[in-house]
């Protein structure tokens, strides 16, 4: 899950990583009140969860309150890269002497959490890594131990960060650090982490995401999810609890395990077809369930077949039939289905659906190919 800028950075915050004074706002006229409030010199900054604010005129400097208002006014009506600007953040504007970068993500070659930085802050580091990799400097961290205080000092020295600022560089290193495992993060960063004219380290941009897989550890995080950036049919998996990605390809994948899934959509090209999906129900998938992953595959205007794929271990094939014929009388599907039922009592499973008239397969490979002249209208 992606947070907002202002987010990431309230919850920097709590981790002791100095931040601009600021607010958000929903319209033109709270962003000149918090102007006000400020002294008059802000920046009026987009939230929308892409990248690129700046370069299309999402983050803008003004001068005065009235300034902020009209150019609120302005990117509140905005769409950047499709998504509709709700709300902008009102920051004090920093007198910059230095931008640096400083993140935090998964090395998963190495099994631990790197830390990141860089002197060449304020742009993306992937640019950087691309152009100048050399001025990256990496250290992973142990997650028993934790960031230690000589891999800071390491990072500061290393990207010739003034000794002046190093105590404070090391603070902010380990709030960020902190939050990143306090929340189940994938990714932490500040970009840039500014030194200023007055000899101050300040967050003035943050970005965090966070492992859906965490989220039942952290209701408070959950309440922050920005429904803009997902489709209506990811929103119902989430609901469900079920694995679901679309794709561009016609043939529906209905499956009940993420590694069977898989094989499914690489078994599903290997004959020529393409996946429209990947979605995992998971073992002992209810009616309600299948239910609900079939209407989220035919939501798809694309799909035009469906082909489900079925391993019965701890429930039984029969049970699942009957699930997927209940689900199947509750959203009475238009396009051509193809099930295989693999397990226990996968041949009573088979016979039920074909006595409902769906089409049956024994392999994986048969699956495929017939869920694949389906969609092309031929007979199977």
């Amino acid at each position: 899950m992606k947070l907002h800028e202002y987010q990431s950075k309230q919850i920097f915050a709590k981790y002791g990583i100095p931040i601009p004074k600021g607010r958000v706002a929903v319209t033109a006229s709270e962003a000149r009140q918090i102007a006000e409030e400020l002294g008059g010199r802000v920046v009026v900054k987009s939230q929308v969860l892409v990248g690129g604010r700046g370069k299309a005129g999402g983050i803008q400097l003004a001068n005065n309150p009235e300034h902020a208002e009209e150019l609120a006014t302005k990117i509140l009506g905005m769409e950047i890269k499709g998504l509709p600007v709700r709300k902008v953040l009102v920051d004090e504007a920093a007198n910059i002497d230095q931008e640096i970068y400083l993140g935090i993500t998964t090395d998963r070659a190495a099994r631990k959490p790197v830390m990141m930085a860089s002197a060449a802050g304020g742009i993306e580091i992937e640019e950087v890594a691309r152009q100048t990799p050399e001025k990256i400097i990496k250290v992973h961290i142990d997650p028993l131990l934790g960031l230690r205080d000589y891999q800071a000092r390491n990072i500061a020295c290393n990207i010739d960060l003034s000794r002046d600022y190093w105590r404070d560089f090391g603070k902010i290193a380990n709030g960020l650090w902190n939050a990143y495992a306090a929340t189940d993060a994938t990714l932490a960063e500040i970009n840039p982490l500014v030194t200023t004219k007055d000899k101050r380290l300040i967050a003035l941009d943050g970005k965090m995401l966070v492992d859906d897989n965490a989220m039942f550890r952290h209701p408070d995080l959950t309440e922050m999810r920005d429904l803009d950036t997902e489709t209506r049919a990811e929103t119902d998996a989430r609901k469900y609890g079920l694995s679901y990605i679309q794709l561009e390809g016609d043939i529906g994948c209905m499956v009940n395990g993420a590694g069977l899934a898989m094989t499914t959509m690489d078994i599903v090209k290997l004959f020529g077809g393409a996946p429209a999906n990947f979605l995992d129900i998971g073992g002992g998938a209810s009616a309600e369930k299948v239910a609900a992953a079939l209407r989220i595959i035919l939501s798809d205007p694309n799909v035009k077949a469906v082909l489900f794929n079925v391993f019965g271990g701890i429930t039984r094939c029969d049970e699942v039939a009957r699930g997927v014929l209940a689900a199947l009388d509750e959203v009475r599907p238009e396009v051509p289905m193809v099930v295989r039922l693999v397990g226990t009592n996968a041949e009573e499973g088979r016979q039920l659906l074909a006595d409902a008239n769906m089409i049956t397969a024994e392999t994986l490979a048969d699956a495929a190919q017939k869920a694949i002249a389906a969609a092309k209208g031929e007979a199977s």
